[in-house]
């Protein structure tokens, strides 16, 4: 067997690209860490996300050796992406430029949005962004507070979620944008509460595809996308209830997330 690909995200939110990768690269094996004993990472300070990206890379690099590592979580990409690039030989990406980069390419208007968790819209990092690759662009970002704990609870299109989607995206409609970034891997599963409140002629954007083609490019080139007779395996682990994560991640991407380990954090 080679090396595995190794993604971590705050809970269930990174499932979206972990659905990406395993579509495009279905002959790789493929390790995923869920935090849920520690989520939500966006009320959390930039020093705590950055503490636990660091111990979960060590963690993940230390246990799988893997050939690439994904910070499929927006709050940590946001914070410690360029820390870890620096600190490990093994490319390191992230969620954070791919999703930009798509958003760019299918606005007409040049008005665009990004919501986020409140850690992620508060670094600043889609901000410098945007202004440095396309300072022509309109940028409106607005915080979700609320969304991924709607998703950890399985809770993705109820009256609640519906209303809290309204009250959070007043600030997008009053941009009149014509791209929405959803800048958290959790807020897919909420794209059509949101697509609902924001109308059809905004188009919306997830990281998750454009981050996995990332991927590839950032390993050998001569990858076999898509190709080979052998199936990849794929490891799930949580440091939070195993059984709610293999219930609910199950749901979310499907019969490959079948058993699930358990990792506990000494002291945590």
């Amino acid at each position: 067997m080679g090396r595995p690909i190794a993604m971590f995200d705050s809970g269930f939110g990174g499932l979206t690209v972990a659905r990406a990768v395993i579509d495009l690269l279905p002959a790789d094996d493929l390790v995923y860490f869920g935090d849920t004993g520690r989520y939500p990472y966006g009320p959390r300070t930039h020093d705590e996300v950055q503490g636990f990206a660091l111990q979960i890379s060590d963690w993940m690099i230390s246990e799988f050796d893997p050939k690439i590592l994904v910070v499929a979580c927006n709050t940590a990409a946001a914070v410690a992406l360029e820390d870890l690039q620096d600190r490990y030989e093994l490319p390191v990406i992230g969620v954070l430029k791919p999703g930009l980069d798509s958003l760019l390419a299918v606005t007409a208007s040049g008005r665009v949005g990004v919501i986020g968790t409140v850690g992620t819209i508060a670094s600043g990092a889609y901000q410098r962004a945007a202004a440095a690759t396309a300072p022509h662009v309109d940028l409106t970002c607005a915080a979700c507070p609320g969304f991924v704990e709607f998703v950890e609870r399985g809770e993705t299109d109820t009256e609640q979620v519906h209303v809290l989607a309204q009250r959070l995206l007043a600030p997008i409609v009053d941009a009149e944008i014509d791209a929405l970034l959803l800048g958290c891997t959790h807020y897919p599963f909420l794209a059509r509460t949101i697509a609902n409140v924001l109308g059809p002629d905004v188009v919306l954007v997830s990281s998750a595809d454009e981050t996995a083609f990332s991927l590839v490019r950032a390993l050998d080139p001569v990858v076999e996308v898509g190709g080979g007779r052998h199936r990849g395996t794929h490891t799930f682990v949580s440091s939070g209830d195993v059984d709610t994560f293999a219930n609910l991640g199950r749901q979310l991407l499907g019969p490959e997330l079948d058993a699930v380990v358990g990792h506990s954090w000494s002291g945590s």
